[in-house]
């Protein structure tokens, strides 16, 4: 009798409506699974449309194209002799449904909708999809006229169902599924299941991976079985990385692991098991085997196919491996590597243009596209053609060959010092060196005549002329000059972005890169409309604290020994003038606050759900032991009128990768209010008693 099952998950870089892309991915994916020797493959979730389609799921073209697609799956004789379990918007009896399409030879076996939806943090899948809340229900499907036409099937199975092949049986869940309480898994396992698929849409987020292994491992670990997990990877179009990690467990061990970070498109990951190991590890369960007695069956779809071959006893299985997971510098490194590379390919840009300052925020951007450069030589070097043809249609040379990073990065990558009159020679110069190790163009110009061509306006205008505080000035008038200098700033980015290639005799366009950090984000530390605004912004997501430490770790990997300098200088904006040739001002002293306080400050905000007065108990008992509950009052206090008073500035930020659970992007994952009254009166008063009090 058959044992050995051979089945296949796959990561699938899909993009949001790119359906002839998705299409060829899928193709792919199932022919290598083929060629692997699966019966079964499983694909991400929504891989057809591409999981971000957003308000595009309310569209019947969104529909319409999902089943046309469908129907080339089905027809194509690529598809034959395997069970191809594909993900795509359905809509039945008037309600849309987030689906598994699972099919064998030009026969749909059964569809089944999700049944918990993904609606906190960055989805919104109760937006557009409706939970199915039939449990082990199944409903007729009336088919599209272009499906039965190729299926021979008017009507098919709709619903919360297993499948029974000839030598095992098979559940599905969908992403979220996973991560319920009352996942589907325990009672299909509890009912015989062996073999639990998943199809995700898991976005990557910094030291999570560990948690989605932990939750697939521990699914069988408790009760026994197979569980294959497929996710979507790379940009689909907006602030997230899917982050792959593809994997397959057995028996609370995993056994096969794909990649979290990578520049193929198509990833295909395939494992053979031996189903007895799943039952003999069951049997000695009593607990498990008791409440299974007890079990409400679930409705079992009988398909005429096996997973395993009647004579497969030589057949060798795979074994148990150890999951490597990435430090966090390493996934700063490779996450937002990967997403700037998708979004530059997918834009059909020539490169990107980043204000380098010198500081450790820029200096970690152009690392990041470094080690961008890095990734596509070293696919290029593994022979992944897709890469190559990407990087000679953007560097507009159809015989070139990207093989060292620093070459490749001076055709992509330019970076410019903004010098003003403000500026210290030691940040010009810090610049000017990582720009060359790193390979960069890279560009030094001054401000100065724009500034002071700006202000002449003014005060031509009003007759009054602005000065700095250290000149006399109001703090009103120092802020605007500032202000100026880095508005400026950025009115040159984009000028240099869109003709620097035309002045050098290229052709395209460059996207305008931002480096303002999670942290900055969150306080308001930057200027409405500076340099801060740009295209994308790799490090939007990365707290200051990380990012030292991805310094750190580039200095050592990259060797780009221009860091130490930038590592141990203190981060300044040079917005104010300089006293006796050396830097007077400093982000932390401005801020009122330090970097380490206010990565505090967003994990309890957003994470710990903490307003001023629950911030302000949770606090006293962190730093009971250097601030007395009179100052914790008064951080509390500080931060949250300056996160209010600046809070208008989110509805204008950069879309940034999303790599932490306190970033305070208001386009869809931090909701919350911009116009505030900052005098948070009556928190602050019960703040104020509590001081009082104690």
């Amino acid at each position: 009798m058959g044992r050995a099952v051979t089945v296949a998950t796959c990561a699938l870089n899909q993009w949001a409506l790119d359906f002839e892309g998705n299409l060829e991915r899928i193709f792919r994916s199932i022919d290598i699974a083929k060629s692997k020797g699966a019966r079964y493959r499983l694909g991400p979730e929504l891989e057809i449309c591409g999981y971000g389609c957003s308000d595009h799921y309310y569209e019947s073209d969104t529909l319409l194209h999902s089943f046309q697609v469908l129907e080339k799956l089905l027809e194509s004789p690529v598809t034959q002799d395997i069970i191809c379990d594909v993900g795509m918007p359905v809509l039945h009896r008037n309600v849309r449904y987030n689906c598994r399409v699972i099919f064998l030879n030009k026969k749909i076996l059964l569809i089944r909708p999700k049944i918990s939806l993904a609606n906190a943090g960055n989805y919104r899948e109760l937006r557009w999809f409706t939970p199915w809340s039939k449990a082990r229900h199944v409903e007729e499907y009336f088919l599209p006229r272009i499906i039965q036409e190729v299926t021979g099937q008017e009507t098919v199975p709709f619903g919360d169902a297993v499948l029974a092949t000839k030598d095992t049986c098979l559940g599905a869940e969908i992403c979220e599924e996973l991560w319920a309480p009352n996942s589907p898994h325990i009672e299909m396992g509890l009912d015989g299941v062996e073999i639990f698929t998943n199809s995700s849409g898991s976005h990557h987020v910094l030291r999570k991976a560990h948690a989605r292994v932990d939750l697939v491992n521990s699914a069988t670990a408790k009760n026994g079985g197979i569980y294959i997990l497929a996710n979507q990877k790379g940009c689909d179009g907006d602030r997230l990385y899917y982050d792959g990690c593809a994997m397959i467990s057995m028996n609370g061990e995993t056994v096969a692991q794909g990649s979290q970070f990578s520049l193929d498109d198509v990833e295909v990951l395939v494992a053979t098991l031996d189903l007895e190991d799943v039952r003999s590890y069951r049997a000695e369960i009593s607990s498990r085997n008791l409440a299974a007695s007890k079990v409400n069956p679930y409705p079992r779809v009988k398909v005429d196919f096996a997973l395993s071959c009647p004579d497969d006893v030589a057949v060798p299985t795979c074994m148990p491996i150890q999951w490597r997971h990435h430090s966090p510098e390493e996934e700063i490194s490779l996450g937002p590597a990967c997403w700037l590379w998708d979004y530059l390919r997918r834009s059909k840009q020539a490169g990107f243009l980043l204000p380098l300052s010198g500081g450790i925020d820029s200096s970690a951007t152009a690392c990041i596209v470094y080690s961008m450069c890095h990734q596509v030589c070293l696919a290029v070097k593994n022979g992944n053609g897709d890469v190559l043809a990407d990087a000679r249609r953007i560097v507009n040379d159809e015989t070139y060959i990207p093989e060292d990073p620093r070459e490749f990065c001076k055709r992509v990558f330019t970076t410019c010092y903004m010098a003003s009159e403000n500026s210290s020679q030691d940040t010009c110069n810090r610049a000017k060196l990582l720009a060359e190790q790193i390979g960069s163009y890279h560009i030094n110009l001054n401000i100065d005549a724009a500034v002071k061509a700006v202000v002449g306006i003014f005060s031509v205008v009003t007759g009054r002329t602005p000065r700095f505080s250290v000149c006399g000035g109001s703090s009103r008038e120092s802020l605007a000059l500032q202000n100026v200098q880095a508005r400026i700033r950025m009115v040159l980015a984009y000028l240099f972005a869109q003709l620097t290639l035309w002045a050098r005799g290229m052709p395209g366009g460059l996207l305008v890169l931002g480096s303002a950090n999670v942290d900055e984000s969150l306080r308001g530390y930057l200027t409405k409309y500076d340099c801060s605004s740009a295209d994308i912004n790799p490090i939007g997501g990365i707290s200051k604290t990380d990012l030292k430490n991805f310094i750190q770790y580039c200095l050592e990997n990259f060797q780009l020994t221009a860091l130490r300098s930038i590592m141990s200088a203190p981060p300044t904006a040079e917005l104010e003038p300089l006293v006796d040739g050396q830097v007077a001002q400093t982000d932390e002293v401005d801020m009122g606050m330090t970097y380490a306080e206010l990565s505090i400050y967003g994990k309890l905000r957003k994470i710990a759900k903490a307003g001023p007065y629950s911030m302000f108990c949770k606090l006293i008992n962190m730093w009971k032991e250097i601030c007395t509950p009179r100052e914790v009052a008064s951080k509390v206090k500080h931060f949250f009128r300056m996160y209010s008073v600046n809070r208008h500035k989110m509805t204008t930020l950069t879309p940034s990768y999303h790599a932490e659970n306190y970033s305070p992007d208001d386009n869809r994952f931090d909701l919350r209010p911009f116009l505030y009254n900052t005098s948070w009166s009556w928190q602050f008063r019960c703040i104020d008693k509590q001081v009082n009090a104690l």
